[in-house]
């Protein structure tokens, strides 16, 4: 029974009926006429790109007014108001109307939808929101929904969770099958699970797709779910920025406050913003761009993109993201590097990265863009289309360089990310713009500053001590740095999870993931040249590494338990770091406790210096939780890189653990965990009727068989053979019609 579990709170079930629970009032998506006057919303449709592209990026207006297929927009007169809010939804148009944003997305071929499939991780503002969602989710496919269970606090009518159904779910009681009503159940198992979460947002925590019966949208406008979303007294939902459902809401605001100059690393928005600014496209680039998106989305299913054209019909901005990384975001989607290199005036291409790292701690490519300017306004355009993409779910930790209207953008898209300055750009900044920068005793100094502080007032000695000793007092600039040193300073980022994207102390920073490919004078053309081969050359090197770990059988240095355990867990490379701190154990001595609170026990172990002097050993503060089996050291290893370090090692042995507790072996890297990069295979339900349907779900089915046929040498041969014997059968079906 669902939600039956539950501590200390209570059941409802409904009797079968479509009656919901405590008489909850339904409020509908706002729906709005794409036919009509509406400058305001803007409608995703799939579209023949290869013909259609060279009006998408059209530079004449007017080139744009005849297309049915390709739609823009034009941004109203609303006056009244400074922001004014645009949506992108999918949906079909009966005529062309000019707008300003082209979206196109090869998921939605089988037919536009302006809601996208629920999914786990979803969250909403409220219940009501979340339960409208999926009413007009279900009310677009073609069937009603009803609330099979709800749960609330005990002596509290506060509701806490419920399941949302299909109301064709279960069948009739025996009373109810003697009654002449005609059987509408089918025992259906689609449904939704909502649960409440800490940060008194409804979150879906259990998603089931799957219909056993076919849509009837006509028949269910007259259900009661269905009918209570009156058009006159519908109210416009605001899911939150995690949680963007089929829509990418955009903000344009007219004038953005002056905040300063901008340089390659230090980049803030100018003063206004200037709607009539476009790309500098060459001659010959925009039919370029437009032909290179043409050929993906006919061989890339999921792909995805979105253009922002200014008044005059100009591109502005542009965002693309492939089906693998929007697979791939989904494992390592928490920690996300943005890569503004190419956005300084020294590049020819305004080109701007999502980055992520994989289990072999190598750079992903999560998405690419190009931008018309740095204005707080083109990046919460950009950081919101990525979110809607992603299905809502915002990263974990988000690093970037200190331009100042990307850092607006995210507090603005992301209020819940841990947003950060990467490190090493910070590092390298501060050693090029300081004039004893060159110095080896200077780097040295501040290294350590950096990276030896194990807690807050050490840093902050350290550095004053560091100011006063190179007279660098009167470094207005260098203060600035400071000031922000909860950003990057890693002693108060012990709380945020990094993922190996950045290392401390410093090691083998991470490589761009264009490195070698893309320098100061590569144009345009030339990147989307090189675009489709460094992926290709990524993804193999990925598979090869895949297949090395999966035969990788390591030489073991200790008789420690956790080496043998993790041996056969770990990717290789995260296996090889993860030992180095395992053989740095034996440096670890001395443990001694200095206090309890319970089953929590503080320890401190001292370990020796690098050369083995036990005279300049460290103490290093280790909490552990005899009961939750936690642990957690003062150098933060575990946030920092993703594996336990040396001082928590040793303080589990000295409890008697011998196998790392579960929670501390993340599913990132292991290499026994299957990654598929295929698109979503989605639903089963199509229409039988529609070709273009036919090639979306079997397109999509082959990928999966790919996929899973490249994890080992057998695999392959298997799905090689599948492929053989049903292109056999299909032939043998085509022959038979030929007769």
């Amino acid at each position: 029974m669902e939600g039956s579990s539950e501590d200390g709170e209570q059941l409802h079930q409904d009797e079968g009926s479509e009656q919901e629970i405590d008489g909850e009032e339904v409020f509908g998506f706002e729906s709005t006429d794409l036919g009509d006057d509406s400058n305001q919303v803007l409608a995703i449709e799939h579209v023949d790109i290869a013909n259609t592209a060279d009006q998408m990026l059209g530079i004449n207006r007017d080139d744009l007014e005849n297309d049915k297929q390709v739609l823009d927009f034009e941004r109203n007169g609303h006056d009244h108001n400074s922001e004014q809010m645009l949506e992108i939804q999918c949906g079909n148009l009966d005529n062309g109307i000019d707008r300003d944003t082209v979206i196109d997305d090869q998921n939605l071929v089988s037919g536009a939808k302006d809601y996208l499939p629920p999914v786990v991780g979803m969250e909403f503002e409220s219940y009501d929101d979340a339960y409208n969602y999926y009413n007009c989710y279900a009310k677009e496919l073609g069937f009603a929904i009803r609330v099979k269970s709800s749960w609330t606090k005990r002596n509290s009518k506060e509701k806490r969770g419920a399941v949302l159904c299909c109301n064709c779910e279960g069948f009739k009681t025996m009373k109810e099958a003697s009654s002449r009503r005609k059987e509408t159940r089918t025992g259906c198992l689609a449904m939704i699970r909502l649960r409440l979460v800490e940060s008194n947002r409804w979150r879906v925590d259990e998603v089931k797709i799957e219909h056993n019966h076919p849509f009837d949208p006509e028949r269910v406008q007259n259900c009661k779910s269905h009918k209570k979303m009156d058009p006159g007294s519908k109210r416009k939902l605001e899911p939150s920025v995690d949680v963007e459902v089929r829509t990418i809401k955009l903000y344009r605001t007219p004038v953005i406050d002056t905040v300063g100059n901008r340089s390659s690393n230090e980049r803030e928005s100018g003063n206004q913003v200037d709607q009539s600014k476009h790309l500098k496209l060459h001659q010959g680039e925009a039919e370029y761009i437009s032909n290179f998106f043409g050929r993906l989305q006919l061989t890339n299913p999921n792909f995805f993109y979105v253009m922002d054209l200014n008044d005059e019909g100009h591109l502005r901005n542009v965002l693309w993201i492939d089906s693998r990384s929007r697979a791939a975001y989904g494992y390592f989607g928490d920690v996300v590097a943005i890569d503004t290199t190419c956005l300084s005036k020294s590049y020819n291409i305004p080109l701007l990265l999502f980055v992520g790292v994989d289990h072999h701690l190598q750079s992903i490519l999560l998405a690419c863009g190009l931008l018309v300017d740095e204005t707080m306004e083109t990046y919460i355009w950009l950081l919101r289309a990525w979110l809607s993409c992603m299905s809502g779910r915002p990263p974990q930790t988000v690093l970037t360089d200190r331009c100042k209207a990307l850092q607006s953008a995210i507090s603005e898209v992301f209020p819940r990310t841990h947003h950060r300055l990467y490190l090493p750009l910070v590092m390298q900044s501060i050693l090029d713009k300081l004039e004893v920068g060159a110095s080896k005793v200077f780097q040295d100094v501040l290294n350590r500053t950096v990276y030896n502080s194990l807690k807050a007032d050490e840093f902050e000695m350290a550095w004053e001590e560091m100011i006063q000793h190179f007279g660098l007092r009167d470094h207005k600039w260098l203060q600035t740095y400071y000031e922000e040193r909860e950003r990057w300073a890693p002693v108060y980022l012990k709380d945020t999870f990094f993922a190996g994207l950045v290392t401390f102390p410093p090691g083998d920073c991470m490589s761009p993931f264009f490195d070698g490919y893309v320098n100061s004078q590569t144009t345009l053309k030339e990147f989307f040249n090189i675009y489709e081969l460094v992926l290709q050359k990524k993804h193999q090197k990925e598979a090869l590494d895949d297949l090395e770990s999966r035969k990788y059988t390591p030489v073991l240095r200790t008789r420690c338990n956790y080496e043998v355990q993790l041996s056969e867990v770990y990717t290789k490379e995260i296996f090889l770091k993860f030992q180095v701190e395992l053989e740095l154990m034996s440096d670890c001595f001395n443990v001694t406790q200095i206090h309890a609170n319970g089953p929590i026990i503080t320890y401190v172990i001292k370990e020796r210096d690098a050369e083995g002097d036990m005279n300049n050993a460290r103490n290093f503060e280790v909490m552990y939780d005899k009961v939750g089996l936690e642990v957690r050291c003062i150098c933060s290893c575990f946030n920092f890189r993703g594996y336990l370090c040396r001082h928590a090692l040793q303080i589990l042995t000295y409890n008697g653990i011998e196998d790392i507790p579960s929670q501390y072996i993340l599913s990132r890297w292991r290499k026994d965990f299957k990654r598929l990069y295929a698109p979503d295979i989605g639903s089963n339900v199509i229409d039988v009727t529609n070709p273009v349907q036919w090639f979306d779900h079997l397109y999509r089915r082959a990928m999966q068989v790919v996929e899973e046929g490249m994890t080992s040498q057998d695999h392959y041969t298997v799905a090689w053979q599948a492929f053989k014997e049903s292109l056999n059968k299909v032939r043998l079906v085509a022959d038979r019609h030929v007769q």
